[in-house]
């Protein structure tokens, strides 16, 4: 007998002790696998070590500067992501807890004839201080599972906030140069403008003194009126890009003081942009729904977990006294046990819970997925951007050139009796034009360099420039 008291004293604690270790059910996280490609369609620069950079500073521009800078620390939406960081950092405090044990404080008075549903002939009275624990064993891993996943929710909202400030400077830049192209085409406008209204005031000179039809008079009246047209257009484009611009920077609309011409605007250098897979690892939206994946991977343990019986430990340790005018102790008081709880008949609801996680974490790879290609779509577009918008430029240039040289010499025919008006309006089009399609080509060739820096999903510059 002696000896089965012994076996039995030293299988509780082995028992015990299994109890508190556990397991985890449900799959364990794996890295998704992506095929990337060995090289970009375009034609790039050879590779080099990068690190992130405040690329904007490429450009040269200390007001792009002071806008970044400014729309990082007032940008609501930026302020909104730091608040879910913070809210996914307590969470995981939160969730954590559930794997120690719970300690609550209980105290009660009671003095009369009457107790439990009964009257009493004499009056009694009891108090009692007491501290109840209870502890559920976190046997199948539910709670180390719900951790793990609040852990990569965390994660991913640290990169989310990564991302976001990614897309703020992206879009800061961005309507930067949008309202430096609007102003440029606001000065073009009104150059052609001045030009046409003298244009007009001599041919109708000429008419007075009947040199010319009034036809040439209501042509230049035309062309004139559509250079005036343009002029109320792009102040109001102009407007509405500070507005907007206002709104990134965390302000009220107000106006935006521009000291640079898009035309001075320098150019970034050809860009570093590495082997293709250095995206998977540099993109923050890529990280986030990586993260994502396995928060639902984890969540799928937990589902696991809630098919099986929970068990749990309770205990009370306190002091008690039926003496409630002294308040003096009869002595303390104890009990433990324990409580195991377990699912019967729930028509297949646990089963379902399972399946219902399953499906989300396949959708989270599909996301990842997702996510993974367009990121490599939005790589190649930029560099196709680059390259295009470059050899297009030039060309632009060359017919801005071009029809500046051909308007010059219309006119002259014209004042020479060579040529009809009709050839000055078609130079003078054709001019205006030019002017302005180059004005928008200039905007969206350096807007190409800010969308390969978000679509590389940071800054690039070679270490030894770096220092």
């Amino acid at each position: 007998m002696r000896t089965n008291i012994t076996t039995c004293r030293g299988f509780g604690p082995l028992v015990l002790a299994l109890l508190l270790s556990g397991c985890a059910v449900g799959p364990e996280f794996k890295e998704p696998v992506v095929d990337t490609p060995g090289a970009y369609r375009t034609a790039v620069m050879p590779a080099e070590p990068v690190t992130d950079l405040k690329w904007w500073r490429l450009f040269d521009d200390p007001l792009l500067y002071s806008l970044v800078t400014t729309a990082l620390e007032n940008n609501r939406d930026v302020n909104i992501a730091v608040s879910r960081i913070e809210q996914a950092r307590a969470t995981v405090g939160f969730t954590r807890a559930d794997q120690f044990p719970r300690i609550d404080v209980e105290a009660g008075a009671q003095a009369g004839n009457f107790n439990g549903g009964s009257r009493s002939t004499e009056d009694t009275s009891t108090v009692y201080l007491a501290a109840p624990l209870n502890w559920e064993i976190d046997f199948w891993g539910k709670f180390k599972r719900s951790t793990e996943a609040a852990r990569a929710e965390l994660m991913a909202s640290e990169y989310g906030f990564k991302a976001i400030q990614l897309a703020l400077i992206a879009d800061v830049v961005g309507s930067y140069y949008q309202l430096l192209d609007f102003h440029q085409r606001l000065a073009i406008s009104e150059s052609t403008l001045q030009s046409r209204t003298k244009s007009l005031e001599i041919i109708q000179q000429r008419f007075d003194k009947g040199i010319i039809s009034e036809l040439d008079v209501n042509q230049a009246q035309i062309q004139k009126e559509i250079a005036a047209a343009s002029v109320p257009l792009y102040q109001r484009a102009i407007a509405k890009s500070e507005n907007g611009l206002a709104i990134l920077l965390g302000r009220l609309p107000v106006e935006i003081n521009i000291r640079k011409d898009l035309g001075m605007q320098a150019v970034p250098p050809d860009i570093p942009v590495g082997l293709p897979s250095d995206i998977l690892e540099r993109r923050p939206d890529i990280a986030r729904a990586r993260y994502l994946l396995k928060a639902s991977t984890e969540k799928i343990g937990v589902a696991e977990a809630l098919r099986f019986p929970s068990i749990s430990l309770t205990g009370t340790l306190g002091v008690a006294s039926t003496d409630l005018g002294t308040f003096s102790t009869d002595g303390s008081v104890w009990s433990a046990g324990g409580r195991l709880l377990g699912p019967v008949i729930d028509f297949d609801k646990n089963r379902r819970r399972v399946e219902i996680e399953e499906q989300k974490t396949q959708q989270a790879l599909f996301q990842y997925e997702s996510t993974v290609l367009t990121a490599f779509r939005e790589v190649e577009d930029a560099l196709v951007e680059i390259a295009t918008f470059r050899r297009e430029l030039a060309a632009i240039n060359r017919q801005q050139t071009a029809a500046r040289n051909a308007n010059v010499l219309s006119r002259e025919r014209y004042d020479k009796g060579v040529s009809s008006y009709l050839e000055v309006l078609d130079t003078e089009r054709t001019l205006f034009n030019a002017e302005l399609q180059l004005s928008d080509l200039q905007q969206r060739y350096r807007n190409a360099y800010v969308n390969l820096y978000k679509a590389l999903g940071g800054g690039w510059i070679t270490k030894a420039e770096g220092e």
